[in-house]
C-alpha cells in the first residue's frame, strides 16, 4: 500500500489496519439514508393531512429523490474513484444533511419535492462511496463479514427510523422527521474526517462525455418510468423522455466501448455473478418497493395506529432480518452464495404470500407473521447477494461498480413505485363505489377524512384488497429473482498458486 499526502491507494492483498474503524464510519453514513427513507414512508399520512399533499404529490416526493439519485449515481461513483471516495462521502453527507434542514422549512408540497431532489444529489455522492470503500479495504476473506455488518446496521436504521420518526410525528410537526437526518450527518462527517484516510483508484483521465450521456440517459429513463403510467405512454413528456433515454444510453454504451478510459467498464456485465445478482436485485426491488410503501399506510389508515406504534409495528421485520443477516454471513462459509440468495428469495416469497392472505377483518397477527418471514429471507439473501455482486468489481473501479449496483436497484424501486404503485392505486379505485367522492376514490386518507363510517369501512376494504394484490406480485417477482440467481450465479474460482516449474504437457 502506498501512502502519499494522506491518500491511500488500495491494492489487492493489502489489509488496512483501520478497516473496522472505517466500516463503523461507513455504517454511520448509511444510517442517514436508511433512517430518512423509513421515516418518509411513515410521514406520508402527516404530509397528506398537514400540507394537503395529493397522491401525485406523495409520489413525486418519493420519486424526486429517486430521479436525481439514479441519474447521478454512475457519474458520482466514477468521479469518487478519480478524486477520492472519502471526499465524496463527506460532500454527500453535507448535501444530504443540508437539504434535510431545508425540507423542515417547507410550507407547500412542491417545496418538499425540491428538497428531496437536493437530497438525491447528496445521496448519489454518499451511497456509492460507502460500498466502494468496503470493497477497497476488505479482502475476500473478510468482505462477507463487512457486508453483513453493513446490512445489519441498515436493519438498525429500519428499526430506529420508524421508532424515532413515530415518536417525533406523534409529538411534533412532520418536518421533525427530516430534522432527524441533520445530527446523524454531522456526526458521520466528523467521524470520517477523524478516522478515515482518503482512498482512490489509479489515476486515469476523466470521461466527461460518458458522464453527460449517463446522467442524461438515466434521468430520462427514470422520468419515463415515473410519468408513463400516470400521464400515459403516448403523452408528449413521456415520448420525449423515451427518445432522450434511448439516444443517450445507446450513445453511452457505444462511447464506453470505444473509449480508452471508459467511465464504466462494460466488461463487468460479462461476469455472470455481477449481472445475475444485479438483475436478481432489480426483480426483488420491483416486487417489494410499492408494497412496503403501502404497509405504513395500512398500519395507520386501516388499523388506526398512531405513527410511533406504526413504526414499532415494522420492528419484527427488522429484527428478523438483522438476526438472520448475521446467520447468513456464517452460512456463507459453508453454503454457496447461489443457494443462499435463491433460498432467501423463496423464503421472502413465503412472507409475501402470508401478507397476500390478509383480509379486511384481520388485525396485526398475519402482518407480523409475514414480516417475520420476509425478514428471515432478506437476512439470508442480503450478504450473499452483495458479496457476489461486489466481489466481481475490480478495486480500481469500486466506486462506479458500487454505483452501478445502486443504479439498477433504484431503477427497480422506481419501476415499482411508478408502475406497480399506479396499478395498486387502480385496484383501490376500482374497489371503491362510483358514488364516492372523487378524492375518496383516489386516496384512503381522503376517504377517512370525510367522517363517513360506511365510506371509511369501504375504503379500508378496498385498500386491503389492493395490498393483497401487491403482495402476490411480490411473490412472483421474488420467486423470479431466486430462480435467476440459482440459474446464473456460479462460485468464484479460487486463484491458483504460482507454478514452481513448467507444467507437464
Amino acid at each position: 500500500m502506498r501512502v502519499t499526502s494522506n491518500t491511500v491507494r488500495e491494492e489487492p492483498g493489502q489489509k488496512n489496519p483501520k478497516r473496522w474503524w472505517i466500516l463503523s464510519v461507513l455504517c454511520l453514513s448509511l444510517l442517514v439514508l436508511v433512517v430518512d427513507n423509513t421515516v418518509l414512508n411513515l410521514a406520508i399520512p402527516s404530509l397528506i393531512r398537514d400540507l394537503g399533499a395529493t397522491p401525485a404529490d406523495i409520489q413525486w416526493i418519493i420519486d424526486a429523490y429517486i430521479l436525481v439519485f439514479a441519474g447521478l449515481l454512475l457519474t458520482a461513483g466514477s468521479l469518487s474513484d478519480r478524486y477520492g471516495r472519502r471526499r465524496f462521502l463527506i460532500v454527500g453527507l453535507a448535501l444530504f444533511g443540508g437539504a434535510s434542514l431545508v425540507a423542515t422549512m417547507a410550507q407547500e408540497p412542491w417545496q418538499v419535492i425540491g428538497a428531496r431532489a437536493l437530497m438525491g444529489v447528496g445521496g448519489s455522492f454518499l451511497m456509492p462511496s460507502t460500498l466502494s470503500i468496503v470493497i477497497t479495504v476488505f479482502d475476500d476473506s473478510e468482505r462477507r463479514k463487512a457486508f453483513a455488518a453493513w446490512s445489519a446496521v441498515a436493519m438498525v436504521g429500519v428499526i430506529a427510523g420508524p421508532t424515532l420518526g413515530g415518536f417525533l410525528l406523534q409529538h411534533y410537526w412532520w418536518g421533525s422527521v427530516f430534522l432527524l437526518n441533520v445530527p446523524i450527518a454531522v456526526l458521520a462527517i466528523v467521524a470520517a474526517v477523524l478516522l478515515m484516510p482518503e482512498s482512490r483508484g489509479p489515476a486515469r483521465p476523466t470521461d466527461p462525455l460518458g458522464a453527460l450521456l449517463s446522467t442524461a440517459g438515466m434521468t430520462a429513463l427514470v422520468y419515463m418510468i415515473i410519468t408513463g403510467p400516470r400521464d400515459g405512454w403516448s403523452s408528449g413528456g413521456t415520448l420525449a423522455a423515451v427518445a432522450v433515454a434511448v439516444v443517450a444510453l445507446t450513445g453511452f454504451v457505444l462511447w464506453e466501448r470505444r473509449s480508452a478510459h471508459p467511465m464504466l467498464p462494460l466488461r463487468l456485465f460479462r461476469d455472470r455473478n455481477f449481472s445475475g445478482s444485479s438483475f436478481s436485485i432489480v426483480l426483488m426491488s420491483f416486487g417489494t418497493g410499492a408494497l412496503l410503501l403501502m404497509l405504513t399506510q395500512y398500519l395507520q389508515f386501516v388499523l388506526g395506529y398512531e405513527p410511533m406504534k406504526a413504526g414499532l409495528g415494522l420492528l419484527p421485520y427488522a429484527v428478523a432480518a438483522a438476526v438472520f443477516n448475521a446467520a447468513g454471513a456464517g452460512l456463507g462459509q459453508r453454503v454457496s452464495n447461489r443457494v443462499l440468495v435463491a433460498l432467501g428469495m423463496v423464503i421472502m416469497a413465503g412472507g409475501f404470500a402470508t401478507l397476500g392472505l390478509i383480509g379486511p377483518s384481520d388485525g396485526y397477527g398475519k402482518l407480523i407473521a409475514g414480516l417475520l418471514i420476509m425478514g428471515v429471507g432478506g437476512g439470508i439473501a442480503g450478504p450473499a447477494a452483495y458479496t457476489t455482486l461486489l466481489s466481481a468489481v475490480p478495486p480500481e473501479h469500486a466506486g462506479v461498480g458500487s454505483a452501478l449496483n445502486d443504479t439498477v436497484q433504484q431503477v427497480g424501486m422506481a419501476l415499482s413505485v411508478a408502475v406497480l404503485g399506479s396499478v395498486l392505486a387502480g385496484v383501490y379505485t376500482a374497489e371503491m363505489p362510483e358514488s364516492a367522492p372523487a378524492a375518496a376514490r383516489d386516496s384512503i386518507g381522503a376517504a377517512l377524512a370525510t367522517g363517513d363510517p360506511g365510506l371509511a369501512r369501504t375504503a379500508k376494504e378496498a385498500f386491503v384488497s389492493a395490498m393483497s394484490f401487491g403482495s402476490w406480485v411480490g411473490v412472483a417477482f421474488t420467486l423470479a429473482a431466486g430462480a435467476l440467481a440459482f440459474v446464473v450465479l456460479r462460485p468464484r474460482p479460487v486463484p491458483a498458486a504460482a507454478p514452481q516449474h513448467e507444467p507437464v504437457a
